[in-house]
């Protein structure tokens, strides 16, 4: 993939991995608004093939978001539109509010109610973005959907494998773990092999009005990072107060404010001066809607259970190493069973992992290649000792 920024220096076949006639071709690019996506739709359009940008409204901007800057927001499918307009390319706006608000909203507020540690880019990915977008586009008559994801798709001895970004400041890998085979010989990602300043340049090079749009932050529906405020929403009484307790001697050390404020290894916030030694949230137990605190290296993690679990192509039998949150590197893990079909297994990390809690997503790569994951179910503590 060329590393240049320059349209016509791309080449088509190569970005979007179609074989014969370009010209007889057709795309379906999905379009956010952003810069990303809108540069796909320019490479899409200098390929000579039909293309057509598909923006889904997956919430009600006006009342879920108090800011312009979030994903599918109106400001963004106005930008799309005008992105479509400037390429000349067919553009549709389809609402799928209902179904991103029970697979992604309802689920991100159960999984703080519940003490888990949600990771909803993952769902949306799973659900709205990929299943309903392929569905659309394969209706269009598509040869492939193409997005704006910082991912690789290279073609290996079984077929189509998800590989990290070149970029690893903008690898987006650890968000599409749950991508299945048949989905990935559909996808396109022209996007893997540039760094963002490349991709800027492109946008400006196309005259396209995002060119300089500054990259949304935090999640789509959840303005300013208020995670509290749309649990509350979903789920009135997620503000229930109960006891913080001492995860070693049992006893209750303060009154939290509800357990939607609290994610394990966090330290700020508890308000509860005057022990021995700094004190983090070791574990959430819903069910006695208490908060368990204890000392840093109750926070060690030797092993995670895993559920519904994907694979993408064979494991292969080198080292494979697993990320437990999106931003942390790649760590030397184990697995005790076959990945994949949905299967729990267990993996176990060469030396103790931290930060690691029910909720999130544990992804697994045999070097730069994703090979599956599959959500948090459970963790296992280090061995310690009072010695």
């Amino acid at each position: 993939m060329p590393s240049t920024a320059s349209l016509s220096s791309a080449d088509p076949a190569a970005l979007f991995q179609l074989a014969g006639n370009l010209a007889d071709k057709r795309i379906v690019v999905a379009m956010s608004g952003g810069v990303d996506s809108s540069v796909v739709a320019a490479l899409a359009a200098r390929t000579g093939a039909e293309v057509i940008g598909i923006t889904l409204q997956l919430y009600d901007h006006g009342e879920a978001v108090g800011r312009a800057k979030s994903c599918c927001a109106g400001d963004d499918i106005r930008d799309a539109r005008l992105v479509a307009d400037r390429l000349g390319i067919a553009h549709y706006v389809f609402d799928h509010a209902s179904s991103f608000r029970e697979e992604v909203i309802d689920q991100f507020a159960d999984d703080y109610m519940q003490g888990r540690t949600p990771i909803p880019c993952i769902r949306c990915n799973m659900g709205p973005k990929f299943k309903d977008l392929l569905g659309m586009a394969k209706e269009l008559g598509a040869d492939c959907l193409a997005t704006g994801h910082y991912v690789r798709r290279e073609i290996g001895p079984a077929g189509a494998e998800l590989h990290r970004a070149l970029d690893p400041a903008r690898d987006q890998s650890y968000f599409l773990y749950a991508t299945t085979e048949e989905q990935l010989d559909y996808l396109r990602f022209p996007l893997g092999g540039l760094p963002k300043q490349d991709v800027r340049a492109l946008a400006e090079e196309a005259g396209l009005v995002v060119a300089n749009k500054p990259d949304s932050q935090d999640i789509c529906f959840v303005p300013d990072g208020d995670y509290a405020r749309v649990v509350r929403k979903v789920r009135p009484d997620a503000e229930d107060t109960g006891p913080i307790v001492h995860a070693e001697t049992g006893e209750e050390l303060g009154t939290h404010r509800g357990v939607i404020h609290y994610t394990v290894g966090q330290r700020r916030g508890l308000e509860i001066g005057g022990q021995a030694e700094p004190l983090y949230v070791v574990r959430i137990d819903a069910e006695k809607r208490a908060v368990v605190v204890g000392p840093k290296r109750l926070l060690g993690v030797a092993a995670a259970r895993i559920i519904e679990t994907n694979r993408i192509g064979p494991v292969p039998e080198a080292p494979l190493t697993a990320k437990v949150r999106s931003l942390s590197k790649p760590v030397p893990v184990t697995l005790d069973g076959p990945l994949g079909d949905g299967a729990a297994v267990s993996i176990r990390f060469e030396t103790p992992e931290y930060g690691v809690a029910p909720g999130q997503a544990a992804v697994i790569y045999a070097g730069d290649r994703v090979i599956g994951g599959g959500w948090i179910s459970s963790t296992e503590p280090v061995a310690t000792s009072d010695a």
